[in-house]
């Protein structure tokens, strides 16, 4: 690569002249790997992803499996999104196994995006898919793109994971609002985390129904929000999830049976 240098006086004058901005302060983006299987990191022994490498769009985690339980209830979604891209592997499965879906995923590291694309397999963009480098604070309060989705997953962890980077009820209406009304936004959330009550209760002020799946191994819980209230049908959504199942090889029996114990132990509250 090529530099050109600037005259110190030049640099002087730009710099003097020049609005000051806030440049975010990225982790550096690093990788492992173990039993075939891909692992993205930012720099700490945390995983902020996984891909099994002979199979590249599968979701290898199972809190990441359980992000797609909104297929139970829009089995024909036309747009999907994501707030953090993470290795790409909820971007990259939608792509695939949902072909009539058009995908946008939102990341604001520019290292990340790369090495989605240099090592996790991640396609470019086309009239399907776009990756967008982008805050996604300023991604759902962009009004031009409110009640333009049909399924939300936001997944937004920082290199310590100290709980979501984003989890104020102003995040949570942003995403409420970029919805259209039988939307469905899944969160992956800690569940024995400071963080887990913090954003349950505002994604409570933000949507009028939340659920959460049982824990998955390794802690993670995975919270449904819905912008109305659900009164499940669930032998239909039984039946959908043979149909998941069959299509896509995801445990969508285990969701059903979760989101109906949910609704048991709501009802007792």
């Amino acid at each position: 690569m090529l530099i050109k240098r600037k005259s110190i006086e030049k640099e002087e004058s730009l710099r003097k002249s020049a609005p000051r901005t806030r440049r975010p302060h990225y982790a550096p983006v690093t990788l492992s790997e173990h039993d075939g299987v891909r692992y993205l990191h930012f720099g700490t022994e945390w995983v902020q992803g996984g891909m099994r490498i002979r199979k590249p769009n599968w979701l290898e985690l199972e809190y990441a499996q359980q992000m797609m339980a909104f297929m139970l209830f829009l089995p024909q979604a036309q747009h999907v999104a994501q707030l953090g891209l993470g290795c790409a592997s909820l971007t990259k499965f939608c792509y695939h196994y949902l072909p009539q879906t058009r995908v946008t995923a939102v990341e604001l590291n520019p290292s990340v995006i790369a090495v989605c694309s240099a090592m996790f397999k991640l396609p470019p963009n086309d009239e399907r898919l776009q990756v967008l480098e982008m805050d996604a604070m300023d991604f759902v309060q962009d009004s031009e793109r409110h009640a333009s989705l049909d399924a939300l997953q936001v997944d937004l962890y920082d290199a310590r994971a100290n709980g979501p980077v984003l989890d104020s009820v102003e995040f949570y209406r942003g995403c409420a609002d970029l919805l259209q009304e039988h939307g469905v936004m899944t969160v992956n959330l800690f569940g024995d985390h400071p963080s887990f009550q913090k954003n349950i209760k505002a994604m409570q002020a933000a949507f009028i129904q939340v659920l959460t799946l049982p824990p998955a191994p390794d802690g993670n819980v995975v919270a449904l929000a819905f912008k109305r209230r659900i009164k499940p049908d669930f032998a239909a959504l039984h039946e959908e999830a043979a149909r998941i199942k069959e299509a896509t090889k995801l445990p969508a029996r285990a969701w059903v049976n979760g989101i109906k114990q949910a609704l048991e132990e709501a009802a007792k509250r």
